[in-house]
């Protein structure tokens, strides 16, 4: 019979006690592959892999968020991701109040300065901001697609992922549309990523959009955009960009 690991106890589910956990999993070899994941030379990296974090933060991810915010609070990149990843769980879970996820939405928000990276808001955008957005008005994406911070604007992105699961491509097209000829890299790469994604349930709608942009967006928001069409669909766009 297979063994189960023990569910923690309340008292437990401390950021001390995650941190603890977390650092006994660490390695020289994930430090070194994981180095790029800082976001500045105070982000320490102590070489943990992304499925550890994923499981310990499942056995936390019913963490008081007052110890989540301790776990933001940590100069450690995988204590972060640990936190985030805590965050996302809980949002997931059919059990999260529509207290419980305001909660989750706003301790994103008021603390986006600890989620920093692309990595984190990748982690955590879609459900603990997108979720609970989905029925509400979502002028806060707006505001964070003007951000002067990249993750802000990121996360502006990242979260109409999941509107565009349910169907809604709306926010997804006009945001992009926003942050089209944005100066960072990771903007563009999360742009196409949503436009294919959103191309996925309204192919009608990219192709008109791409109509439109293709021969000035930015190239690797076309690549991303276009990567599941066919051979000549891709031909005819890249070409319209050559020839800008």
């Amino acid at each position: 019979m297979a063994k189960t690991t023990p569910k923690l106890s309340t008292d437990a589910l401390t950021a001390k006690q995650f941190i603890e956990r977390l650092k006994l999993l660490s390695s020289k070899q994930a430090e070194k592959s994981h180095a790029h994941l800082a976001a500045d030379k105070s982000d320490a990296i102590i070489g943990v892999k992304m499925g550890q974090i994923f499981a310990l933060a499942k056995e936390f991810m019913d963490m008081p968020l007052g110890e989540v915010e301790k776990l933001l609070d940590s100069p450690i990149h995988e204590v972060r991701v640990g936190a985030v990843s805590i965050m996302d769980f809980q949002a997931r879970s059919k059990k999260t109040t529509d207290a419980r996820s305001k909660e989750l939405f706003d301790l994103y928000i008021r603390r986006h300065d600890r989620i920093n990276t692309w990595d984190l808001v990748d982690r955590s955008a879609p459900w603990v901001v997108g979720s609970y957005l989905f029925e509400k008005p979502r002028k806060a994406l707006y505001k964070l697609a003007k951000s002067k911070m990249m993750a802000e604007r990121r996360t502006a992105i990242v979260s109409t992922l999941y509107f565009i699961g349910k169907g809604d491509v709306d926010d997804a097209f006009k945001l992009a549309e926003i942050m089209l000829y944005d100066k960072e890299d990771l903007i563009h790469k999360a742009n196409g990523w949503a436009l294919r994604f959103a191309g996925d349930k309204d192919r009608k709608r990219l192709l008109a959009f791409l109509d439109e942009y293709a021969a000035s967006m930015p190239r690797v928001t076309l690549r991303y955009a276009i990567e599941k069409m066919d051979k000549k669909q891709r031909e005819h766009y890249l070409k319209l960009k050559s020839q800008e």
